[in-house]
């Protein structure tokens, strides 16, 4: 497989090469009925797992278990945070004893991005905020900045003395030492709640993009290297796929802000996006009656995917369009009028959540001060 890496894969052509190259699981039958009720699930939005299985069995039993994910702030929330929060949220809804955590990369944006601390600060605060707004819990939820966590980077410092420079190259390919190091403070974060400042060893579940694997991988080896020391579980995960452009050649990026919808886009916004979007649509109106769309193909039709609630809207859209009866541009009109429903009801809800973003913040920057022994 071409270049993969949490920093520049641009896209993912072949999940099932992807799922078979790094020995990530798929679903069976099993997960997929205990998880119907997830419309990521249901939708094939979710590509594979890691000992995602074992989780649930532990969470069925009523252990304490964990969810931990998080974001690098270098922008507001798209369609690809989102994702990574309602799975979160998901699984928080869904099993009582399970505690949240979410760490805001600032470090990792200051060594990829080159954005001061304080910036990062700045936008966490609204990116909490949309979590709280999609229905995250703070009474369960540990948020927290990675530069407050002394517990993440003495981790990351104790995890360096099982890496090589070769070893690193090889999940990673060749990338600046800082990168690297970055790594290293993720698996700091995949491994806070199981540290003794919360309750010691547990199971717990990272949902992640595709492209986030590296730092899985990486994680699972470690926790094996450690296991003597703090009897920590390899952490399982779950992987959603990547996110297309609207223009439909790479994933939705931060990097090119008119190819994304993000979650305080105004209808304004939306409606220039997705006129300008690629479809799935053949080059004329006949072709397209007779021969139908290409929805597999389209970021428009990706968007009732992740804006949708009702599956068999979904499955009315899809017909129509493979059947010829529906027409990109009058599809697109439609998308506009339901994404900008959901995004204004969205962010009248974060506005609501400003000042209880900024306490969990705080809160969670005192609780990862302490060191890990």
């Amino acid at each position: 497989m071409k270049e993969f890496n949490p920093w520049t894969s641009s896209d993912i052509k072949d999940y099932e090469k992807l799922v078979e190259d790094f020995g990530i699981s798929k679903l069976n039958d099993e997960l997929n009925e205990k998880l119907s009720d997830n419309k990521y699930v249901r939708r094939g939005l979710i590509i594979g797992h890691r000992d995602l299985d074992l989780f649930l069995k532990q969470a069925e039993r009523g252990e304490k278990i964990s969810v931990i994910s998080g974001i690098k702030p270098t922008g507001i929330f798209h369609l690809g945070s989102k994702t990574t929060a309602e799975q979160m949220i998901y699984f928080q809804k869904k099993y009582p004893k399970l505690s949240l955590y979410y760490s805001i990369a600032d470090l990792e944006a200051y060594m990829d991005n080159g954005q001061n601390l304080e910036t990062s600060k700045k936008i966490a605060i609204d990116n909490v905020a949309d979590m709280l707004a999609l229905g995250m819990d703070p009474e369960r939820s540990i948020v927290y900045m990675q530069s407050n966590a002394l517990l993440v980077s003495d981790l990351a410092f104790i995890f360096s003395d099982d890496v090589t420079v070769n070893m690193l190259r090889d999940i990673y390919g060749e990338r600046r030492f800082s990168l690297y190091l970055s790594a290293l403070v993720q698996s700091g974060d995949i491994f806070v709640p199981q540290t003794n400042n919360f309750g010691g060893p547990k199971p717990v579940l990272v949902p992640v993009g595709a492209d986030q694997d590296p730092h899985i991988r990486l994680s699972r080896d470690l926790a094996f290297k450690h296991r003597n020391d703090f009897g920590f579980y390899p952490p399982a995960s779950i992987y959603h796929k990547l996110i297309r452009s609207l223009s439909g050649d790479e994933k939705m990026s931060k990097r090119n802000p008119d190819s994304m919808i993000t979650l305080s886009d105004r209808k304004t916004d939306i409606k220039r996006k997705i006129m300008a979007a690629f479809t799935g649509g053949r080059t004329t109106v006949e072709e397209q009656r007779k021969l139908g769309g290409e929805p597999e193909k389209c970021p428009v039709f990706d968007l009732y995917l992740y804006f949708e609630n009702d599956d068999r809207v979904i499955s009315n859209v899809h017909a129509e369009c493979v059947e010829g009866r529906r027409l990109c541009g009058e599809c697109k009109l439609e998308a506009i009028k339901m994404v900008s429903l959901k995004l204004e009801e969205h962010q009248s809800r974060r506005n609501e959540m400003i000042d209880i973003a900024r306490d969990v913040i705080q809160k969670g920057n005192e609780s990862v001060k302490n060191r890990p022994m």
